[in-house]
């Protein structure tokens, strides 16, 4: 035997077929047993059932509500705008293509998180009154779309 002559080992497993007579080792039953539920074409237990005790999730007491209203804002900190050029038009289509949000969901808020040291035209939906400020004081200006 030399080295060429050798045979890789397969890389997968051959699936087992069950059901396939009694001579293949997995004839009759098909390795699901002898009776009972799960040995019937789709018998099993739903997701959460225990048999008839009562499960979990009922037996936990039910807390809270959702807001179907409820909006969320993608989030902009001032520390993020400075990346920006001087005298640029900040849109949520500018801030998509940049990479700096993923979605806009519904809506942009921005935030003063960080300092603001160029002048931008800041285009979105929400403002905080510090963000808004820090926008003004480094001489550029805020619209709410």
């Amino acid at each position: 035997m030399k080295l060429h002559e050798l045979k890789a080992p397969q890389a997968r497993k051959a699936r087992k077929r069950v059901g396939r007579g009694s001579s293949s080792g997995q004839g009759n039953t098909a390795g699901r047993g002898e009776h009972g539920q799960k040995s019937r074409s789709g018998g099993n237990v739903r997701l959460g059932f225990e048999g008839g005790q009562t499960p979990l999730f009922q037996t936990l007491p039910k807390r809270g509500f959702t807001n179907v209203n409820r909006k969320e804002y993608a989030i902009i900190n001032l520390k993020t705008l400075n990346e920006l050029d001087e005298g640029t038009e900040v849109t949520p289509e500018l801030l998509k293509d940049k990479g700096i949000i993923k979605n806009q969901k519904s809506g942009i808020k921005v935030l003063a998180k960080g300092e603001l040291d160029r002048k931008l035209t800041v285009k979105a939906h929400k403002f905080s009154v510090a963000a808004k400020e820090a926008i003004e004081n480094a001489g550029g200006s805020v619209e709410v779309i």
